[in-house]
């Protein structure tokens, strides 16, 4: 099965850019989406590619945030509202049901506009979200969260580390939440079961020449329940192309 993971940016400015010409070309089972900014209704055929039963969460506010999840086999059940209505109003997380399989899109906030927002993002993963992953894990269910968790976990994924180290996103705390999750509880990192390269990015600043100088981070995942460990096949950060300040996550698994 082949999954890929990317924040578009925009989604209708992805598209203008190539990015469904190419989605098509990769023939993924499923594809999660990210800051879609854009209500259903402002979106035409070209965003229902035939390949894929397509479902949207858009934030309520318009041209901000949502998610989306494509897949080619159809869901036994999706979930766009949880128990978190601020994500909710935001269109931050959509859940899609494969029989004994969950595929979740989420974007997880960034901090890094005020206080009060980096404020929320820490609230929501150590008191609301790292409870329920946990809790999946005692359920035995098997999920895969795909997306923008605007985190880097360890100093070789990010290009200036010292820098950066008291950023949102490069946080302290922020890193040593993935290192519970990952270390302690005991999910997977997806991407570093693979590969375990420096320089491994999925965002650059549209300011000066992070792209051209690859000054990234990264901050995009798949990140596995437990029960999943060494379901991985092959993973690609895919650059060959832009379609957002993002990069797609490609990963292949064994089911």
């Amino acid at each position: 099965m082949k999954i890929i993971t990317v924040n578009v940016n925009g989604i209708r400015a992805a598209e203008k850019k190539g990015f469904f010409d190419w989605l098509k070309k990769e023939d993924a089972e499923v594809v999660c989406l990210q800051e879609i900014k854009a209500q259903e209704d402002q979106l035409d055929e070209r965003f229902y590619p035939k390949e894929y039963h397509c479902y949207y969460h858009p934030a309520e506010k318009k041209g901000y945030s949502g998610t989306a999840i494509f897949s080619k086999k159809k869901p036994n059940l999706v979930v766009k509202k949880t128990d978190w209505e601020d994500m909710n109003f935001e269109g931050r997380i959509i859940q899609a049901d494969f029989d004994d399989l969950s595929v979740v899109s989420i974007y997880i906030h960034s901090g890094s506009s005020k206080q009060e927002r980096q404020d929320l993002k820490m609230a929501f993963l150590t008191q609301r979200f790292m409870p329920h992953l946990k809790q999946l894990k005692a359920n035995g269910k098997k999920v895969i969260f795909c997306g923008d968790v605007n985190i880097v976990h360890q100093k070789r994924d990010i290009k200036n580390f010292t820098g950066n180290k008291n950023r949102s996103g490069c946080l302290p705390e922020e890193r040593a939440y993935l290192d519970e999750l990952f270390d302690k509880v005991g999910f997977i990192d997806a991407f570093r079961e693979i590969n375990q390269e420096d320089g491994q990015y999925t965002w650059w600043s549209n300011r000066g020449q992070a792209w051209a100088n690859n000054t990234g981070w990264r901050i995009d995942y798949q990140i596995l329940t437990p029960n999943l460990k060494g379901t991985v096949k092959n993973t690609q950060i895919y650059k060959d192309q832009r379609f957002s300040d993002h990069a797609p996550l490609i990963m292949e698994y064994k089911f």
